[in-house]
């Protein structure tokens, strides 16, 4: 008598799998990404950097011997200076993101624009093309 096998194996790996999740997961973060955000944040740490070493210049010119006093006072203006600062640099940030993506367009422009003119030094056709489409231009 003849006994058949059916093996169930599964088609795919399980670490194939998480390595495709992992990658749908961070394209949703790179297509969720706000860059205005991160221009606030960096131009808020910056802002409150340069408060923080003002804030230490003065605050090392009378702390005598009163050390305490001088870390309370100097993390006072820290934490004053993200309070404070935290909306005008997030609405900087967004005035300024039209600009840069203005700017990263005319880059992305500009660079596709020198790929082409070095393809069309090689290929005549090319050369031949813009040529034309030039000549029409300007009719």
């Amino acid at each position: 008598m003849t006994s058949f096998v059916h093996p169930h194996f599964p088609t795919s790996h399980p670490g194939v799998e998480r390595f495709e999740a992992a990658l749908a997961s961070s394209k949703a973060v790179a297509h969720n990404f706000d860059a205005a955000r991160g221009l606030a944040t960096f131009l808020l740490a910056a802002t409150v950097s340069a408060l923080v070493v003002v804030a230490d210049q003065v605050i090392d010119a009378w702390s005598d011997g009163h050390l305490l006093m001088a870390w309370i006072a100097l993390w006072a203006v820290a934490f004053a200076g993200l309070a404070l600062l935290a909306s005008p640099a997030r609405r900087l940030a967004r005035n300024l993101r039209p600009g840069i993506t203005a700017w990263r367009a005319a880059r992305k422009a500009e660079a596709a624009d020198r790929r082409l003119w070095d393809l069309a030094g090689r290929d005549a056709r090319i050369m031949a093309e813009i040529s034309a489409a030039m000549t029409r231009s300007a009719n």
